[in-house]
């Protein structure tokens, strides 16, 4: 899969987990990479592609704050070039029922996850529209298709999440803009251990659940990369609205 010429891919989350192997993924295939967090992580991984041939400039954002957004992808555009390729995946979890939750973790939760995506795609579509094209693949969940327990408000902010993306593609599909939405399983990444801490339960004895799936193990960072770069290629030019699981059947 070729990049292109002129391609410059905006990454949200890239400072860590599948936020990184989706930024290393595109830098790979020739992309500038914006690698977009809320710290000084995005700078790590915006490095480690330049160690490598690559180009990429980090860019530090609250992607819960419109102002904030709005301002980062405008300095993207300025330092980068037109903004061709968007891939949101920060995001966050907190675990609990309802009635654990406090009303500021399921805000938040909402915010991350929710907010982020909203804020990020209404800054960027205007420039898309204007080059008459752009690609956006979202990170939602498996429990954004089915619920899960104790993951009220994560299953309902991945539920927004596959919700808006089908939104979006309906109402810009007409000026070129492309949006698809890919839903991990239990991935191995740090929030997944964050999550065993949540409820209390050893990491081993979390992980070893969470690989009781048809193909046995949990997914690795680069298997969602993989999922969201096809999503993200010419190859992919006639998808928009779909959803993809990578979730080695979790939620068959």
């Amino acid at each position: 899969m070729s990049a292109g010429p002129g391609r410059v891919a905006l990454v949200t989350g890239g400072g860590g987990g599948i936020g990184t192997a989706v930024a290393l993924r595109l830098a790979d295939e020739g992309a500038a990479v914006a690698v977009v967090d809320r710290d000084a992580a995005a700078e790590t991984v915006a490095a480690r592609i330049r160690a490598t041939g690559g180009h990429a400039t980090s860019f530090k954002c609250d992607l819960a704050d419109e102002y904030d957004v709005a301002d980062m992808v405008e300095d993207v555009t300025h330092t980068l070039g037109n903004i061709t390729d968007v891939c949101c995946v920060a995001g966050s979890i907190q675990r609990g029922t309802v009635t654990d939750l406090s009303f500021d973790s399921w805000h938040n939760t909402l915010a991350d996850n929710v907010d982020s995506v909203f804020l990020v795609c209404r800054a960027v579509i205007p420039y898309m529209e204007r080059a008459g094209q752009g690609r956006i693949v979202t990170v939602a969940s498996g429990w954004g298709l089915r619920a899960g327990e104790k993951a009220a408000a994560y299953c309902t902010a991945k539920a927004g999440v596959v919700m808006l993306t089908q939104a979006i593609a309906l109402d810009h599909g007409p000026a070129g803009v492309r949006i698809n939405c890919v839903a991990p399983g239990d991935t191995r990444t740090p929030m997944l251990s964050q999550e065993a801490r949540q409820l209390g339960q050893q990491e081993t004895e979390f992980l070893a659940e969470a690989a009781d799936r048809p193909l046995g193990r949990i997914g690795n960072p680069a298997d969602v990369a993989a999922a969201v770069a096809f999503l993200a290629s010419p190859d992919a030019d006639f998808i928009t609205g779909a959803v993809l699981t990578v979730d080695g059947g979790g939620t068959i």
